[in-house]
């Protein structure tokens, strides 16, 4: 399977998150995504925070505004990489603890149709330097913060990337698909 990283709040000037974890910003724009998420991918893969983020709405009635992408939401297979254990209250979901790099590359020999990840920051980086991910989606928001998470915090080397499609909704908010050069 593939492994596809979706940053769904990216800023202009690179941030996934404002000052204080600060997400208000985002636009929310689901035009950007594709129809039918299912058709994409089959399994999502979550850090903790993301996770917990994620498992606060979805499974709401409020989610029920985006009712195909609560639905994939709700029904997709969930892995949830954590450095402490912990019971998922969200359905489908399986927590890994442990040998993180071989974990997310069994997964990725399934068969199936791709993994895509959310958020995830740390994650993402870590999966980067390794060459696991091999697909990047980030979702631009027409808005510069000035400060709060870069997107790549943490990134140890230059990775060049391969621009392959991109997709601009009515709100300005564009979607930027590259692949790892």
């Amino acid at each position: 399977m593939r492994l596809i990283t979706l940053f769904n709040n990216l800023s202009v000037d690179g941030y996934f998150e404002g000052p204080n974890h600060d997400i208000s910003w985002s636009k929310g724009d689901f035009e950007t995504f594709p129809t039918d998420p299912s058709e994409q991918a089959d399994t999502i893969l979550l850090g903790r925070a993301t996770y917990d983020l994620m498992a606060s709405f979805w499974p709401t009635p409020a989610a029920q505004a985006y009712p195909e992408v609560a639905q994939y939401m709700n029904s997709a297979q969930k892995v949830v990489v954590t450095h402490r254990p912990f019971e998922p209250n969200w359905n489908n979901t399986t927590v890994v603890t442990n040998n993180v790099i071989d974990s997310i590359q069994k997964l990725k020999e399934r068969p199936g149709k791709s993994i895509i990840m959310l958020g995830s920051n740390n994650l993402c980086v870590q999966l980067m330097e390794v060459g696991l991910v091999d697909e990047f989606q980030l979702v631009v928001n027409p808005v510069a913060l000035g400060e709060g998470t870069p997107m790549f915090a943490g990134l140890k080397r230059k990775l060049e990337l391969e621009l392959v499609d991109s997709k601009t909704s009515p709100t300005g908010v564009t979607l930027l698909t590259y692949k790892p050069a």
